[in-house]
């Protein structure tokens, strides 16, 4: 009894030294890890942004050109081959709603029925009306002819039955011109009334004929050989089945030429200022991280915008990719870090190192020997994870990633305005 109780004693015991010498060790880790030296070196200004591949140039595929001119204003797509298919010049890409047009067609096709109708009974009516003119001018030339013949008979009759046949004869030689004039109104008239009806004729016959046009367009198909990338919409969203397309804007997808590459992406109006073109880019591939690239910013925008779902401003800078590579596929996510300057031979550290006491005191929790100095500095310039000191560290100097335990309660070390080196002058901590 007295072994098994000594033994579970010693065990404990063992057992408490363990954690305890795991706990000292760790806890010598942890604070070793929390420790980085102030390096001096070439200092990157670096922009960092995320962007998107998309071929530089490339071919769009387009829907129907005539939209507009056959009052559609936009159009849904109701089948589209897969993205990133490979397809040779005049390959089926995709087919366009019909349901709007065909309407529209069968009503264009119904006027041009009622156009050709009323052409044709235009010109029988017109027919008609002409030929009756002529009937009538001939029988009154007939007429003429009688009462002339009555007229040349009547010589030996009493003046006043040769007077009477004067009249007749004179009267008739009046309608008979009167008739010719009036032939000469109608045919002018049925002229113009046949023009009109042939104008309405036409007109409907084109309109019928631009649907027809049209219509042929909702099948569409590659204009070069190439893979098929679907087109962005205006909200950033791709177009895919189901999506409108717009009369301005009839564009489905695009064939990119993936020889030469360029990453979009968007800065922010705060760094937009930094960037210039020319400047180099190191770029990296979210799909293959093992992947480093190299490129340069070729455009900016003059104006800024704003983009779905965010409040800030911001600019479209476009990298081109300088290498060629079969792995580069349009709408691959990159990383961006645009090398916005250079500033050589200077002491920096990690921003996590840096401090804020009120609005212009900057300090870091320094190592010193067995200690711990609250240590004011000045900074320089800065990237997205480090900065430039340009005053109250010196090189190799070991400074804490995070507020080590109790340091906070500290007083700051100030630097002297006569020598930046000294470091005499202190001043209480206010609140953080």
């Amino acid at each position: 009894m007295k072994k098994k109780l000594l033994l579970i004693i010693s065990g404990v015991f063992v057992v408490g030294v363990l954690i305890w010498y795991f706990f000292i060790h760790t806890s010598k880790n942890t604070e070793t890890s929390m420790v980085v030296p102030v390096k001096k070196g070439d200092f990157e200004i670096i922009v960092t942004s995320s962007g998107e591949l998309e071929a530089k140039n490339s071919v769009r595929i387009m829907g129907p050109s005539g939209l507009t001119s056959v009052q559609i204003w936009q159009i849904k797509i109701s089948d589209l081959i897969p993205e990133g298919s490979v397809v040779k010049k005049g390959d089926y890409v995709a087919r366009l709603d019909e349901t709007e047009i065909g309407n529209k067609l069968k009503d264009n096709q119904t006027n041009l029925q009622k156009a050709e109708s009323q052409f044709t009974q235009t010109q029988l009516d017109t027919a008609l009306t002409l030929r009756a003119a002529r009937d009538e001018i001939n029988n009154l030339n007939f007429a003429v002819k009688e009462k002339q013949i009555i007229l040349e008979q009547s010589k030996y009759e009493p003046p006043a039955t040769i007077r009477q046949a004067e009249i007749d004869t004179e009267k008739s030689k009046r309608s008979f011109v009167q008739a010719k004039e009036n032939y000469r109104i109608k045919k002018s008239q049925s002229i113009a009334k046949m023009s009109e009806v042939a104008a309405t004729l036409n007109q409907a016959k084109e309109k019928v004929d631009q649907i027809l046009k049209v219509v042929k367009q909702f099948t569409i198909n590659a204009p070069e050989p190439g893979m098929v990338i679907y087109e962005k919409d205006w909200n950033g969203r791709k177009k895919i089945v189901g999506s409108q397309l717009w009369s301005g804007d009839p564009s489905v997808a695009t064939l990119p030429d993936m020889s030469v590459m360029i990453s979009k992406t968007y800065v922010n109006e705060v760094d937009i200022r930094k960037i210039k073109k020319d400047q180099i880019v190191k770029i990296g591939l979210d799909a293959f991280p093992e992947k480093k690239l190299s490129g340069k910013v070729i455009a900016l925008a003059n104006v800024g915008e704003q983009r779905p779902n965010s409040d800030a401003k911001v600019f479209e800078v476009k990298i081109q990719v300088n290498q060629s590579d079969t792995i580069l596929r349009p709408s691959m996510t990159t990383s961006n870090n645009i090398v916005a300057g250079m500033v050589k031979k200077v002491l920096y550290i990690p921003l996590e190192c840096l401090h804020n006491q009120g609005d212009s005191l900057t300090f870091v929790y320094k190592k010193a020997g067995g200690g711990i100095i609250k240590q004011q500095v000045k900074i320089g310039q800065t990237n997205d994870n480090e900065s430039i000191i340009n005053e109250g560290l010196v090189e190799n100097e070991e400074v804490y990633l995070s507020v080590p335990k109790d340091a906070d309660k500290k007083e700051i070390v100030l630097l002297n305005p006569k020598n930046s080196k000294s470091t005499s002058k202190k001043v209480s901590t206010l609140t953080k």
